[in-house]
């Protein structure tokens, strides 16, 4: 072997050891994603239990954004640690058939729940209040929606918008972004 070939070898197997994992669904799969039963009155709950906001991502195989998440931003060592800590995840598959009950007690196959709740993009994430209504459907009751992939900083600030429960006051997600951005600089 010419010297190049053994460093370019020895390159590829000195890979990040955080590259995003495939499961069998061909989604991406990490420590901090929950596998339920997928009763999401059920994870509020034990969200709720933990101190933890429900957060339910819509992924798809194949998807490049989601990749780009899972290999880019996710593993962010601050980005990360915000979700361990606050989040409990549960993954649905955009185009799955692993059974899916909405809080208002519907239960459908994962691409009819999707379907249902109008969701057209992967990744999407969906945040949710500490209470949710019993009537409710999850693409309603949801306080925040990041449909799609976004840069680092978006994901950080809308990770912690949620938690500081920004959505209750006056200052929108745009206004909040731009203001951290802004002390970002300074």
């Amino acid at each position: 072997m010419t010297r190049l070939m053994v460093v370019l070898v020895a390159a590829l197997f000195a890979l990040p050891g955080w590259a995003a994992t495939l499961g069998d669904d061909g989604l991406h799969k990490t420590d901090w994603q929950r596998d339920t039963f997928k009763d999401l009155a059920e994870d509020l709950a034990e969200a709720n239990a933990e101190g933890k906001r429900l957060m339910v991502m819509i992924e798809q195989r194949g998807c490049i954004y989601c990749k780009k998440m899972h290999e880019d931003v996710f593993p962010v060592p601050e980005i990360e640690a915000l979700i361990e800590e606050n989040y409990f995840v549960v993954q649905i598959n955009m185009f799955g058939d692993v059974e899916v009950t909405d809080f208002d007690g519907t239960a459908l196959p994962e691409k009819e729940m999707v379907r249902k709740w109008g969701m057209l993009f992967t990744p999407t994430i969906l945040f949710f209040p500490e209470e949710v209504t019993e009537d409710a459907i999850a693409s309603q009751a949801a306080v925040a929606v990041m449909p799609g992939a976004f840069a680092k900083g978006t994901t950080h600030d809308m990770l912690t918008w949620v938690i500081e429960k920004g959505y209750e006051g006056d200052e929108s997600f745009q206004k909040y972004h731009a203001r951290k951005i802004n002390e970002r600089r300074n």
